[in-house]
């Protein structure tokens, strides 16, 4: 195959599913004020499923994919320079996590007043943050389960994966049924393990649930494994297509599993709970079922019908994930932790550009839903000049 026809079979409503779930994934973190937040872009207080709770679960079923892609130049084959390049890749982005989770106990810390302190004082303690710092998070989770996927892939049958799959999430649901996994206190299995390995101070504080604990991996891995396979079910042809037949094939495959998965989701939450903070067998099931009928509507729209005129936006944000998920990190942090003279005190840029600028002009959940916007936009202009000179930063 010659590469004008690979680049032709390039399917661009990948770049965008990426792109749609980091832009989501940066303006849902960033309202202008956890008080007022706007209906959409709330998490699920308990059980149950919001926009927002798909964002998240979505990168990891495009990660699934993108790691079939990625692999497929080894020829799925276990080799040393394979192993070592995915334990590279596991560990950057693990620390990576880490060094954004302490720049902001850095940053908040030597904002904060501290009379009494002298220079040096201050910024030994702004700097020895380690005795509290959270281990696990989102970017560690992204590592942990792409080290997981890409291993497996490596070593195992790609036919018994499916298999796999099932094991894992009907394993994880007697485990919730035996160690209280539904409660939503410390008597829940997974706030037992994460307080006894990690500590209460080295967790995210819900009620003692951190909803990127150790366990919940488990369910996390089989979630982007089931990514992994709805790839190798998409790309795994050797058959001299035609573009046409081979997006019609892409379609019916998505939208079949899609359907499969989301109503399988549904029917069984009757028994097990929809879930994001224990990632329930039903939310991997459903997000994932959902995600890969929203692959298919998008290849439909961009890749079959031609619509690509909107996707710039999103494509800033897809070809560079990672990146600019840490950017809107420490963005946040910066725009957050930042201050400056105003009357009588002091606002950070955080605070001047919502309270001053916005809520006086959409209200207060009106302002919180525009500072996101906004802060999505800045983040899209730095990407979009990355975008446009063709730089791919990869993590």
């Amino acid at each position: 195959m010659n590469s004008q026809t690979k680049t032709n079979k390039r399917i661009l409503a990948l770049d965008i599913l990426r792109g749609v779930t980091i832009a989501g994934m940066i303006m849902v973190n960033n309202p202008g004020t956890w008080g007022h937040i706007y209906a959409p872009l709330r998490h699920a207080e308990w059980n149950g499923l919001t926009p927002t709770d798909l964002v998240f679960p979505f990168f990891m079923f495009i990660m699934g994919i993108s790691t079939y892609i990625s692999l497929k130049k080894y020829n799925f084959e276990f080799s040393h320079a394979a192993a070592m390049k995915i334990l590279k890749r596991t560990i950057i982005i693990f620390l990576i996590g880490l060094a954004i989770g302490w720049f902001s106990r850095f940053c908040y810390y030597w904002a904060g007043s501290h009379e009494g302190l002298s220079f040096g004082e201050q910024l030994w303690a702004s700097v020895w943050t380690f005795d509290r710092i959270r281990i696990l998070g989102v970017m560690q989770r992204l590592a942990l389960c792409y080290g997981a996927t890409a291993i497996i892939a490596l070593t195992m049958k790609h036919r018994h994966i499916p298999y796999l799959i099932a094991t894992l999430l009907v394993g994880y649901f007697i485990l919730l049924m035996c160690g209280n996994g539904f409660a939503y206190n410390e008597t829940n299995i997974l706030s037992i393990v994460d307080r006894a390995i990690l500590t209460p101070a080295h967790m995210y504080k819900d009620n003692g649930i951190d909803p990127e604990g150790l366990l919940s991996t488990i369910p996390s891995i089989a979630h982007v494994l089931l990514g992994f396979c709805v790839g190798r079910m998409m790309l795994d042809s050797n058959r001299a297509e035609s573009r046409e037949a081979l997006l019609d094939s892409h379609l019916i495959k998505l939208f079949l599993v899609g359907a499969i998965l989301t109503f399988a989701g549904f029917l069984l939450s009757y028994g097990c709970p929809i879930n994001k903070k224990i990632w329930s067998p039903t939310f991997v099931l459903t997000t994932c079922g959902l995600a890969s009928s929203f692959l298919a509507l998008l290849i439909w729209i961009i890749d079959v019908k031609g619509y690509k005129k909107w996707c710039t936006f999103f494509e800033a944000f897809g070809v560079n994930p990672l990146f600019m998920y840490v950017l809107g990190g420490v963005l946040s942090i910066l725009f957050g932790s930042i201050s400056f003279p105003w009357g009588d005190g002091s606002i950070s840029i955080h605070g001047f550009l919502y309270k001053i600028v916005l809520m006086p002009i959409f209200g207060e959940t009106g302002g919180s839903l525009a500072y996101a916007l906004l802060f999505v936009a800045i983040n899209w202009c730095i990407g979009y000049q990355l975008y446009k000179r063709k730089i791919y930063i990869k993590i």
